[in-house]
């Protein structure tokens, strides 16, 4: 199965007064194959929602490469760059600060059918109720402000919208956190739902989240950020039966079980994650570690590949 989309050794640092620097991505590299559910958790503040912007190039990085389908991102102009703005497209963490609040659904939506000439004008209410059906809402949505629906609604017209240029690869950026429990479990499986597509095409995503249980649910392959890192990379079902680095280690003993007469202990991380201005010598996350020694608070780990597409970077396993 081919990559659709390749990232190698991103980088993106803003510069702050006093001469300082944060690190939002620092050295950055995975790659997705066509209809993969590629997996990013991470603890606010590690960088997620910047490499989503970076991979959408709304941001340009300040090292590395992204190419999507072959095509290289960063420096794709004319043509090239508007092939690679209809096959990659967003889901924003808010369904309501990403809607125009004064468009009505079947402009926010129609829009880009309209910009990137994949309809006459004629034929865009039709092709926007097709779009609204697919994602479960009907066609009396058309006509309405994004003020006058309910949360659930305005997320589903954001993948509709999203849908509406066909494209090979969503990014995800946290589509769930802003919804109540209920409507999440329905936008998962309206998901999961698109992901198969027509046809047999599949739609592949990088899907941002916080939240352990639903990238345990909903990817194949799993990634673990920290400092703007990435620690550790997986099959999604070895890294949530085995996982290999004692943050992530950390992370999933925290998960609630469902289980109650199941005995598990959690792990307990000392102090707060680092500001990414200051970054600790060595292993960036041994201050918390609870299996740090020798060489964690002097040299810095490799993402170093062990067995099975497995990554992790950890002196443990160097």
């Amino acid at each position: 199965m081919k990559d659709i989309l390749r990232i190698e050794s991103l980088k993106k640092h803003f510069p702050l007064k006093g001469g300082n620097i944060l690190k939002a991505v620092d050295d950055v590299s995975f790659s997705v194959k066509e209809g993969q559910v590629f997996g990013l958790v991470g603890e606010s503040g590690c960088g997620k929602s910047t490499l989503a912007k970076l991979i959408l190039r709304l941001l340009l990085p300040d090292g590395g490469k992204i190419f999507f389908d072959d095509m290289d991102v960063v420096k794709a102009r004319g043509e090239t760059l508007s092939k690679i703005r209809k096959g990659l497209q967003i889901i924003f963490q808010d369904p309501f600060a990403s809607l125009n609040p004064r468009k009505r659904v079947v402009d926010a939506v129609g829009e880009a059918l309209i910009v990137n000439k994949i309809a006459p004008r004629s034929e865009i209410k039709d092709r926007v109720v097709e779009l609204l059906k697919k994602v479960g809402l009907n066609g009396e949505t058309l006509y309405r402000y994004p003020h006058e629906l309910s949360g659930g609604q305005r997320q589903r017209v954001c993948i509709a919208r999203a849908l509406s240029v066909n494209p090979r690869l969503i990014v995800a950026d946290e589509p769930l956190s802003a919804l109540d429990v209920s409507i999440q479990a329905q936008i998962i499986n309206l998901l999961e739902d698109l992901r198969r597509g027509d046809g047999g095409a599949e739609l592949a995503y990088v899907f941002i989240s916080h939240n352990l249980q639903v990238i345990e649910h909903l990817s194949d392959l799993a990634a673990v950020m920290y400092l703007g890192k990435i620690v550790e990379s997986s099959p999604t079902n070895e890294l949530f039966k085995e996982p290999l680095h004692p943050y992530t280690e950390a992370l999933l003993s925290a998960v609630p079980k469902p289980d109650v007469d199941k005995k598990s202990s959690r792990i307990i991380l000392e102090g707060d994650v680092p500001s990414p201005v200051h970054i600790p010598p060595g292993c960036p996350f041994h201050p918390r570690c609870h299996r740090r020694f020798k060489p964690c608070d002097k040299e810095i780990p490799v993402l170093k590949e062990t067995s099975n597409g497995r990554r992790v970077s950890c002196h443990l396993w160097q």
